[in-house]
């Protein structure tokens, strides 16, 4: 959170959630589930209401980093970095344009750059 603070966000309501929040009948309807821990690959993610897209971003995880107080900033900053990238291109995407086979080939590719 120390890093999103310092770029003036605010992480008041943020909080890490169980996926069965998001199977509740009023559970906000996803279009997408994009994963982003690097262990999270050899998980199975739970069937969700809809069949959103998915698309696995693996990245390291920040807060596993080991070191000085500075290479674990840069841990952070790193997966922040990757993050805002794949993110920036995701949302820039033509969605409503394209067929689902292409889109899930572009998120993909989007997942593998860094």
């Amino acid at each position: 959170m120390e890093l999103l603070q310092t770029l003036k966000y605010n992480t008041d309501d943020l909080r890490s959630k169980n996926w069965d929040e998001f199977a509740q009948p009023d559970a906000p309807q996803m279009d997408f589930v994009l994963t982003g821990c690097v262990s999270a690959a050899a998980e199975m993610c739970p069937v969700r209401p809809g069949q959103p897209m998915t698309a696995h971003w693996g990245i390291p995880d920040p807060a596993a980093a080991r070191g000085t107080e500075a290479e674990i900033r840069v841990a952070f900053s790193d997966a922040y970095r990757m993050m805002e990238r794949r993110i920036s291109i995701f949302i820039n995407l033509p969605v409503s344009s394209i067929d689902k086979l292409s889109l899930n080939k572009q998120l993909d590719e989007i997942g593998k750059s860094s």
